[in-house]
């Protein structure tokens, strides 16, 4: 990475962190997602009388095998295994649109696109070092919650049940493979965009559509709809990820001066 890439990325991290408002959002949504859902889940496990109707329903959905262990047990693991992994393909959207929806936009309100396109870089650089930035700011967001909720979540655990928390083979794959590539899909697209809004509510909206899909996915977890394993999520992570580096690579190739110029 050279210098003026460098120096970009840093710019524009600096100045999220700098906007209280933005901070916020950024911070408040990934610790209700990792910490205030789960414990009002965890809580309702242990509490909740295991004749209930709809927890008896839930675990016919699921395998002789995962029935066996009880029902406090059985909604500890399908909130680990199966529902807390996919918050983690939010949090980085979310991160992602944030940051990267004002990428160009925002240069463009601020009245500093002009010195920014002086810059010893190329548009296609420019481009490169929005992405660049918007993806770390998704990752440095998603990997600091990630550590919170494994330290209060399994300190909650062991005060509820006696035991350890244990997350299973999953985890590696979403936060390894699947949500940086849900990441880079979802920033590239957005930069993308950006560069062509009028204003930074405007890429922000066209931003939210891609959160859709993973609420889908995450309601039919919730219903037993469709399980996710380590093996869909195996070819979940190969398939986005070819085609996060084909978006990257064709938003590089097209991305030029006129489609900033387009959206003033």
């Amino acid at each position: 990475m050279n210098r003026a890439i460098s120096a970009i990325v840093k710019k524009d991290m600096r100045e999220i962190t700098a906007n209280r408002q933005l901070l916020l959002t950024i911070v408040v949504v990934p610790l209700v997602l990792t910490l205030v859902m789960p414990t009002i889940y965890f809580l309702t496990a242990h509490f909740a009388p295991e004749e209930v109707e709809e927890l008896q329903q839930l675990m016919r959905l699921l395998p002789a095998e995962a029935q066996a262990v009880g029902a406090e047990a059985l909604m500890a693991k399908l909130l680990l295994d199966n529902i807390l992994p996919m918050f983690f393909l939010i949090i980085p959207i979310m991160a992602a649109s944030v940051m990267a929806a004002s990428s160009f936009v925002g240069e463009k309100e601020q009245s500093t696109l002009e010195t920014l396109l002086y810059c010893p870089l190329t548009v296609k650089q420019l481009f490169y070092a929005k992405v660049l930035a918007s993806f770390l700011m998704s990752m440095l967001v998603s990997w600091s919650s990630f550590l919170v909720m494994v330290l209060v979540l399994g300190l909650e655990f062991y005060v509820l049940t006696g035991g350890m928390m244990t997350l299973g083979v999953s985890w590696v794959l979403v936060m390894v493979c699947l949500s940086p590539a849900v990441s880079l899909i979802a920033i590239t697209l957005i930069v993308r965009g950006s560069a062509k809004a009028q204003n930074v509510m405007e890429a922000q909206q066209k931003a939210a559509f891609l959160v859709l899909p993973v609420v889908f996915l995450i309601a039919g977890q919730f219903i037993g709809a469709m399980l996710i394993n380590a093996w869909i999520l195996a070819g979940l992570s190969l398939g986005l990820g070819v085609l996060a580096w084909v978006l990257l690579r064709m938003s590089l190739n097209k991305f030029c001066g006129e489609m900033l110029l387009a959206g003033r």
